[in-house]
């Protein structure tokens, strides 16, 4: 509880308000039992008429002023509850925007969406509750307590064993509430990673008719989610029902000892009759207390879930000093790279040395599983190295504020993410101020011109979440069209022509070519005739560089590199163009 609202702030003056307008709320309540009192043992009792009509002209003003100030602090409480909600989601979102890939891998995606939803709506309803009826409980009882001890003499004694047993009562059946509560935030957490996981691979499920398997592993969580939460309503749901019989039987006391005292002359009829509004009053009090106090374990576990998120160290951070000069511009430099993801038994990437310079190309092949992704994925930080450095303009990576080094940077991810909006808004992720001139270049470049020319709106044609209203090979040339609207000084492609036909992934890289100037290249690719032109090629096997040089030099030296050629180009292929390169030599 402590770190959120040390991070998310609730107006002080806001709160006074509220307090002083439920104040005023219970006390014109409370004050009506004794107005009915004076009104049957003095009023009526002697008749008295004008006496009778201006203790209920009086009562009526109590209960309409009780009414508008209850109204007023409901809407301050919403004000209150409403903005921390917001507050605390924009908290939340400012963390994980910070997150490195280590700590979203750490939560889960769908982990993160409930803590975000759920959670903090969760939250927002046990604030409510506390605000409006968490504040007015506590003032009716305390205020409800002194007038009933002042008017109903004998009988509020009854309290006195009444309120100890209700409240240790309510305290047991909370505590065993809550243990269950973080127990079934984890179960959702489950249900909601399975379901995800569901709808990214329905067409896949469906291609191997696994429907029943699926149907199969979601019924086997919910169960577990439901047996974990039938325990849960089950404790609770024993609190009502307790507190309702300890309110009967406080009723029955109170009227029991009331007529006893009444009968032997001891009090009168009209404080028996305020006694038991008070102790009524006083009872429902506690109850709403104990509704609120029934809430905060759900909220509780929710809280703890959200301040793991916000307590969490990001492994990735600002270089905090000023950035040094980079020293020559456009290279990157990879100096006995090793590297392995967070809790992986051994490293996926061992020992990587290269450098790649301006104007150059760099390409990155090898079997599935090698390596290849993740060697990109440390240019830009997205992870940090184990061992060795990772040089960006002649400075270590680890030394640049990381808008700074992503700003020079052009990644196109091996999974094409796109936006929901328009053609025109997931090009101008690269370059916010670009014009209509800026995107028809970008996509000539990148080759998507031939179908955005063809669209109704081009360029401002809707784009589905996730780019679900396009083929992978036009989601592809998207997110290298969003690339190259940045004019970046290093080009980062990870796997960004395998949707795309032999014609187009030769025009697209010829385009590239041409336009990306003294800018450098680093290519992971599956193909060889995707990188066959390239000014260097890295073979990956096992995470270990067991290669590097041109097409032609690797068909001599490398031999898994001469294996994969001959699988893709044919072994009559690869002879004859070693054939060319021993005759040259």
């Amino acid at each position: 509880m402590g770190v959120i609202f040390s991070r998310v702030k609730i107006s002080v003056k806001q709160v006074v308000l509220l307090l002083v307008f439920m104040l005023v709320s219970s006390t014109t309540q409370m004050l009506l039992p004794a107005m009915i009192s004076k009104m049957i043992d003095i009023g009526v009792a002697n008749s008295r008429e004008k006496l009778i009509f201006g203790l209920a002209a009086a009562m009526i003003i109590l209960a309409v002023v009780a009414c508008l100030t209850n109204i007023v602090g409901t809407n301050i409480s919403a004000a209150i509850t409403t903005k921390f909600s917001a507050d605390l989601r924009k908290e939340v979102f400012d963390k994980v925007q910070g997150f490195s890939a280590s700590e979203i891998d750490k939560f889960g995606t769908a982990s993160l969406i409930t803590r975000n939803t759920t959670d903090v709506t969760t939250i927002q309803t046990f604030m409510s509750m506390a605000l409006r009826l968490g504040l007015l409980a506590p003032m009716m009882a305390v205020v409800g307590l002194v007038l009933a001890s002042a008017t109903a003499g004998p009988t509020s004694s009854v309290l006195a064993v009444a309120i100890p047993v209700l409240l240790i009562v309510s305290a047991s059946i909370i505590v065993g509430a809550s243990r269950y509560s973080i127990r079934l935030r984890r179960k959702i957490d489950d249900i909601n990673q399975l379901f995800l996981e569901t709808l990214e691979g329905v067409r896949v499920i469906r291609a191997f008719n696994k429907q029943e398997t699926e149907i199969s592993r979601f019924g086997d969580v919910n169960d577990e989610t439901r047996k974990v939460s039938r325990k849960s309503v089950t404790i609770s749901g024993m609190l009502f029902p307790v507190v309702q019989m300890l309110f009967g039987l406080t009723t029955v006391g109170v009227m029991g000892v009331g007529s006893y005292f009444v009968i032997h002359g001891a009090m009168e009829v009209g404080a028996l009759v305020a006694s038991t509004q008070y102790i009524n009053l006083i009872l429902l009090s506690i109850i709403l207390m104990t509704y609120v106090v029934s809430l905060f374990p759900d909220a509780y576990a929710c809280m703890k879930r959200i301040a793991e998120v916000l307590t969490t160290e990001v492994s990735i951070k600002d270089y905090e000093k000023d950035e040094p000069e980079g020293t020559c511009k456009g290279t990157v430099e990879f100096k006995d790279v090793t590297f392995a993801y967070p809790g992986a038994d051994e490293p996926v990437i061992k020992d990587i040395s290269f450098v790649s310079k301006p104007g150059e190309t760099t390409a990155i092949i090898g079997r599935t599983g090698c390596g290849k992704s993740s060697i990109v994925k440390l240019i830009p930080r997205l992870y940090d190295t184990l061992f060795g450095e990772v040089l960006v303009d002649g400075v270590n990576v680890k030394k640049y504020k990381l808008d700074h080094l992503r700003e020079i940077i052009g990644y196109v991810p091996q999974k094409n993410v796109l936006f929901s909006g328009d053609i025109a808004s997931n090009l101008n992720f690269g370059n916010e101020n670009g014009a209509e001139a800026d995107w028809k270049e970008a996509c000539r470049i990148a080759c998507a011109a031939e179908f955005v020319d063809k669209k109704d709106g081009t360029y401002h044609s809707a784009i589905a979440q996730g780019g679900t209203n396009l083929s992978g090979g036009q989601r592809q040339r998207m997110a290298i069209a969003r690339a190259v609207m940045k004019k970046p000084e290093i080009y980062i492609f990870d796997d960004s022509f395998s949707a795309l036909d032999m014609k187009t992934d030769k025009q697209l890289r010829q385009n590239l070519k041409e336009s990306m100037g003294e800018a450098t290249m680093i290519l992971v690719a599956q193909r060889v005739n995707t990188i066959i032109d390239a000014t260097r090629i890295i073979v990956l096997d096992n995470g270990e560089c067991v290669g590097m040089g041109t097409h032609k030099e690797l068909l001599k030296s490398c031999t898994l590199y001469r294996e994969i050629a001959e699988i893709q180009l044919g072994a009559e292929e690869v002879q004859r163009e070693l054939g060319e390169t021993g005759g040259a030599a």
